[in-house]
């Protein structure tokens, strides 16, 4: 039987929470207080999908690497599905408002549309509409 996992939590090493915190809630993200303490907040991003924000030295305590230097390096681009090209387009202008930075334009391929920007802690965000018709269903 293959491996299904119920919930996916994607942890990301954050410089100041509170910043992190404000950033993401001006495009529109809520958080879960029973998660969330001065070290760290669980970003709810869909049903089952959350994004825990933890502070660096916090996020240490999990890890027996060096944090990436995300500004340097890319380890991941968190990909989001979007309801329209024009949700892409809300959710990356309201980030690039919020003192994101870009980091690619919009690509265009028809049945797939996709923008993508850098998080105040240089993450790789990536909003990504897809035609339904072009997903195979079954």
């Amino acid at each position: 039987m293959a491996f299904k996992s119920s919930n996916i939590f994607v942890n990301l090493p954050v410089k100041d929470l509170n910043k992190s915190v404000a950033f993401f809630t001006k495009l529109g993200f809520e958080f879960n207080p029973q998660f969330t303490d001065e070290n760290a907040t669980c970003m709810i991003i869909g049903e089952n999908i959350f994004a825990m924000l933890l502070v660096e030295d916090y996020f240490k305590t999990f890890i027996d690497k060096e944090i990436a230097d995300a500004s340097k390096t890319a380890e991941v681009i968190v990909a989001l599905s979007a309801e329209s090209r024009e949700q892409v387009n809300d959710i990356v202008n309201k980030a690039l408002a919020a003192d994101a930075k870009p980091y690619r334009d919009p690509v265009d391929h028809g049945f797939m549309y996709s923008w993508s920007f850098q998080d105040p802690d240089d993450h790789l965000w990536e909003l990504v509409f897809m035609e339904p018709s072009a997903v195979e269903q079954g």
